[in-house]
């Protein structure tokens, strides 16, 4: 499944491929309660197609006009801005006085969206910049901690994979999260050295190593960008990966299993060195609880705490359905 952005720049890139005009558009600052965050795209063709999106529709609509008149970024980069006066916001559908700054470009062969693409779709996080007088762009490889910024003479964006997710373990649940963690930007690696899973792992755009996990996890080098989590059931390897993982940066470490295996394992890990402060942070059984009971269920509630924890949020766990119920007919619980 593709990102968002790789969605964007293919279709950007069949349109000047065949010919049409095109102009894309990425946010680069925002104020109040802007719609869309920083570094989102839209893409505009000539005759009023659009992909992507920087608001929801409305500021789309002028965009369109503007932009088939040739009125925006006829020939060169554009900075435009919606939603300065409270009369801006409510025409272009802003929440609560928000304001949008948006450069916009005229898309030719000088853009390298091609490469681009190439870039992206192997894997490798690329940092390009936009010339705002020339319209000539430069590509280069990103180092992990590269953030988009504008100033009068250049935009600097930042595209691919911008977070990594390291799983521990090849098996059936591993797939769904895999598959669900590529659609969300993350350049994803898988660990497991048992050959009965490793040789059987048929998600493209993913790496697979077959080394022990605690070799894998420094090896990885984790940094605040990166997740870990220990999908084996098997002690033997999650636990050589949560050892090393919680002395990380690591924005996220978990591991799949009930709270009674969450609990030996926070003991075992005490005896092998790892810190309390390091075991508070550990997350297990991990996932949001929202009921999940298949495989892919559980994906998207693991993938859901990994969003969650990425933006600071913690989700309480939510009273059960049946719970309700049964408060609000005034039984004691």
């Amino acid at each position: 499944m593709d990102s968002v952005d790789v969605q964007v720049l293919k279709r950007a890139d069949e349109w000047v491929r065949s010919g049409h005009r095109a102009v894309m558009g990425t946010i680069v600052r925002t104020w109040g309660s802007a719609p869309r965050p920083v570094g989102s795209l839209v893409v505009i063709r000539d005759d009023g197609l659009v992909v992507g999106s920087v608001s929801g529709g409305c500021i789309e609509d002028d965009l369109v006009d503007r932009v088939r008149t040739r009125a925006l970024a006829a020939s060169a980069p554009q900075v435009v801005t919606y939603g300065i006066t409270a009369e801006d916001a409510f025409k272009f559908g802003l929440p609560c006085g928000g304001t949008l700054e948006l450069v916009l470009e005229p898309l030719t062969s000088g853009s390298h969206v091609p490469e681009l693409l190439a870039r992206i779709m192997d894997g490798k996080q690329t940092v390009r910049t936009l010339d705002m007088k020339s319209g000539q762009v430069t590509l280069q490889e990103g180092q992990g901690t590269d953030v988009l910024c504008v100033a009068e003479d250049k935009l600097v964006t930042v595209h691919g994979p911008r977070w990594r997710l390291l799983i521990i373990g090849a098996g059936q649940l591993t797939h769904f999260v895999a598959q669900m963690a590529l659609a969300l930007d993350y350049q994803v690696t898988i660990c497991d050295p048992r050959e009965e899973y490793a040789d059987g792992w048929l998600v493209p755009g993913t790496s697979l190593v077959r080394t022990m996990p605690d070799d894998t996890v420094i090896e990885f080098r984790p940094d605040r960008n990166t997740a870990i989590i220990a999908l084996t059931h098997d002690p033997k390897l999650d636990d050589l990966a949560l050892m090393e993982a919680s002395k990380s940066p690591a924005f996220y470490v978990g591991a799949i299993g009930s709270h009674k295996n969450q609990a030996t394992r926070r003991e075992r890990l005490l005896e092998f060195g790892v810190t309390a402060e390091q075991i508070e942070l550990l997350h297990g059984p991990i996932g949001l609880k929202n009921g999940a009971r298949t495989p892919s269920e559980i994906a998207v509630s693991i993938l859901a705490e990994l969003t969650g924890v990425k933006y600071g949020y913690r989700i309480p766990a939510p009273i059960p359905v049946a719970t309700v119920a049964t408060l609000e007919a005034g039984c004691v619980v």
